[in-house]
């Protein structure tokens, strides 16, 4: 017979370290138990190096696509569909982490998809037209499981730093996305302006994090586990509504990391300068994406911090669009400002909007993969207008859009309640 889980009837606000949400939350011994470790300083380590790698794959692409499209004879709508495909790979293979790491456990799979990021990012630069896109299939569906698999190595193994670690990881997530959006075209001007070789620099740092994470694999953990089902999520309004946010706020976010440089270069700045720009913002959103959900639990409900920062994101958007060039690093920065504060506020909704921490591991995973394969159909739908179009100006009408469809969806997920399922032990 299942035994039904107790729950309490008002939302609460959520600690820092509960913003983890772990994959093999489902594996009550290992919440209880977390691991005996020899060299704690080597698996913090590896656990930085492997989240540096989670936005390289994603944010090199962008200032280097127009010499890919002209190398490889890509139009604007191909270009496009090399911008969304690893943000929907994303979202189709996100669901599949939970059953992998129960299947061989979340430390040898991160090893394992290391693997294939830094074989997507090979063939990405060696094989052409097809290894181009196969490429970016096999970095999105690699980042799309290692994204939900190494925040719960962290709430597990380091239970009493965990707020800390959280800081720490997302550090390690701008870092990792700002460094590859300034960096990558510098390196492929001191590679014979070989964008190939731009691109592929970015394999050393997986094949780093591989070497780092190897004792990690070795050690494991094979704790028994006790599943527990979680009914009706699919069925509930409140959980579409934060699934929603997850996903319009998402497609904004890769809208900046796949065609922002291109935008800004079709305004008259250099590809070095355009990546510089896109990196400076990514770097901004570290400072809102800490304090943004700090802000929005010392409300009733998140439904004004979810406005204002969603309101951030289409001012910054619509000043890097539109606004006198003069303008532009302030314009970055407002972008960056709001959109680190978009993204954390919708990782704090799945928790406050969830009854136990079964429910939210549930509705992480329907917020990913749900989410983000509908946000891949942002950056599609500007490479689509740019190519009908042959300009910038029409894409604002896209921004307009998303964000008042995040604004309206986010004041739906921001109520101060919870989804009504029920988790049931098994």
């Amino acid at each position: 017979m299942a035994e039904q889980m107790t729950h309490p009837h008002s939302p609460r606000e959520p600690e820092l370290d509960e913003l983890l949400i772990d994959a093999e939350v489902d594996d009550e011994q290992v919440q209880q138990q977390p691991l005996r470790l020899q060299r704690p300083w080597l698996l913090l380590l590896g656990l930085v190096l492997v989240a540096l790698n989670l936005r390289p794959a994603l944010s090199s692409m962008a200032p280097v696509l127009g010499q890919v499209s002209a190398g490889l004879g890509l139009n604007a709508s191909q270009a496009g569909l090399l911008t969304t495909l690893p943000v929907l790979c994303l979202g189709l293979f996100a669901p599949l982490a939970p059953a992998l790491a129960r299947r061989f456990g979340s430390e040898r799979v991160i090893l394992g998809i290391l693997l294939t990021l830094a074989l997507g990012i090979l063939l990405r630069s060696a094989l052409g037209v097809a290894g181009v896109f196969l490429g970016s299939v096999m970095a999105g569906a690699s980042i799309g499981i290692i994204g939900v698999l190494l925040p719960g190595i962290v709430k597990r193994d380091f239970p009493q730093q965990a707020g800390t670690l959280t800081g720490v990881y997302t550090m390690a997530l701008c870092l990792g996305a700002a460094m590859a959006a300034g960096a990558t075209v510098p390196l492929s001007q001191h590679f014979d302006n070989s964008w190939a070789l731009g691109l592929g620099f970015w394999l050393l740092p997986a094949l780093l994090a591989m070497l780092v994470w190897l004792p990690q694999a070795r050690q494991g953990h094979g704790l028994h586990k006790v599943a527990y089902r979680v009914r009706g999520l699919w069925r509930d309004p409140l959980a579409w509504q934060v699934t929603l946010y997850m996903g319009l706020q998402s497609s904004l976010a890769y809208i900046v990391f796949g065609w922002l440089p291109s935008v800004l270069i079709g305004r008259g700045l250099s590809p070095t300068e355009a990546g510089l720009v896109l990196s400076g913002s990514v770097i901004v959103q570290l400072v809102s994406s800490l304090g943004a959900p700090w802000l929005a639990t010392r409300g009733k409900d998140q439904r004004l911090a979810i406005v204002i920062v969603m309101l951030v994101t289409l001012a910054g958007l619509f000043g890097c669009l539109y606004a006198p060039i003069d303008g532009l690093w302030g314009w970055a920065v407002v972008l960056g400002l709001g959109q680190g504060g978009t993204f954390a506020l919708a990782l704090t909704l799945i928790v406050l909007r969830s009854k136990d921490a079964h429910v939210a591991a549930n509705l992480s995973s329907m917020a990913q993969g749900v989410g983000y394969t509908l946000a891949s159909m942002g950056p599609f739908a500007v490479g689509l207008v740019h190519d009908l179009t042959g300009g910038w100006n029409a894409v604002g009408w896209i921004f307009a859009v998303l964000g008042v469809g995040a604004i309206l969806f986010g004041l739906g997920a921001g109520r101060a309640l919870h989804v009504q399922v029920e988790s049931e032990r098994v």
